[in-house]
């Protein structure tokens, strides 16, 4: 008896996977976060709903699998680290901003953007994958100290300019030229990025400084030495 062998992809290949990758960033940047369902990225890669959960666990795995996706623009940030380490911030801007002004990649950048501001749990994705895995990279790369909080720093002034600039749209912000915009904002950037941790009262550290935890100076006794 001649054995029949079942026609098409078999459910589950890596090819599956990525047909559902597709459908999700296509469903993600055109209707946003919210809209967007397990059942309509289903049924726009031709597959079962469980399939979908099989591989990415549900809506926010399947988000976050979008944002590292090639097809995200967000990871060509990287293209900024080469180069003087003290025109960083001005060089990541920049290519912040040109990856806004792309048909394409804008669209896809406004569907995180309007996550993050739509969602907390989608929120805490967008901030992680900014500030993780590739802001602090690209400042430790550099052997900076206080990775993280330069990162979260520079993707929350990241961020908010987006947001303004091309959600909302609000004037003179949305106005401004790239390199008017770079101009004023890129050095504030560079501060994060490399300026010195700020000086706390009481000769503290900045937090993630090994004299953080330092005690406070004991006061001085009214017109005595110190106590």
């Amino acid at each position: 008896m001649e054995s029949r062998r079942p026609g098409g992809r078999r459910p589950g290949n890596p090819p599956t996977r990525e047909a559902i990758l597709r459908a999700a960033i296509a469903a993600f940047t055109e209707k946003g976060y919210t809209a967007t369902t397990i059942r309509g990225v289903a049924r726009a890669a031709g597959v079962d709903p469980a399939l979908v959960v099989h591989f990415f666990g549900g809506k926010e795995g399947l988000f976050q699998a979008a944002m590292r996706a090639g097809g995200m623009p967000a990871r060509r940030l990287v293209d900024a680290v080469p180069g003087d380490p003290a025109t960083l911030g001005e060089r990541v801007l920049r290519r912040y901003l040109e990856l806004w002004e792309h048909p394409e990649d804008g669209a896809r950048l406004r569907a995180v953007v309007g996550a993050a501001f739509t969602s907390p749990s989608a929120a805490d994705l967008v901030r992680s994958f900014l500030a993780e895995e590739i802001l602090r990279p690209m400042i430790e790369a550099a052997s900076l100290d206080h990775g993280e909080t330069r990162a979260a720093l520079v993707t929350s002034h990241l961020v908010g300019i987006a947001y303004l600039r091309y959600v909302l749209r609000v004037e003179p912000v949305a106005a401004l030229t790239v390199d008017e915009l770079v101009a004023w904002a890129g050095p504030a950037l560079q501060r994060y990025i490399t300026g010195p941790p700020p000086a706390l009262p009481h000769g503290g550290a900045a937090p993630g400084d090994p004299g953080a935890l330092r005690e406070p100076p004991p006061p001085r006794a009214p017109g005595g030495p110190p106590a």
